[in-house]
């Protein structure tokens, strides 16, 4: 199953590098000439999955981590909210205090 997987997107990636659109009959028709039987769901699912973005870019910033949107929508929310701006990562630190673990209940998740 594994290999299946890996075909499929191994032709996304190539339909991608050649700069063609990514479709779900194209991607039968790569895995096919590569001997490998893929069910059509699949490559209709990748290619949703796969629409509307830039492969190459998702490629080349694969390092770039989970924060920049974190870190984007916090400056607005901070320079157009003044004074409620700055109180609410103040509130925000005491929920997280508030939350108790499971040592302080008695128990943990390894016991």
């Amino acid at each position: 199953m594994a290999s299946i997987d890996l075909a499929a997107t191994y032709a996304a990636l190539i339909l991608a590098d050649e700069g063609i659109e990514i479709t779900a009959d194209k991607i039968v028709t790569l895995t096919n000439a590569a001997g490998v039987e893929l069910e059509p769901i699949w490559a209709t699912l990748l290619e949703k999955a796969l629409a509307g973005k830039n492969i190459k870019e998702l490629l080349t910033n694969v390092g770039a981590g989970g924060g920049a949107p974190a870190a984007g929508s916090a400056a607005p929310a901070a320079s157009t909210g003044g004074a409620a701006a700055a109180e609410a990562p103040k509130e925000e630190e005491k929920k997280e205090e508030k939350e108790e673990s499971d040592d302080d209940m008695g128990f943990g998740l390894f016991d």
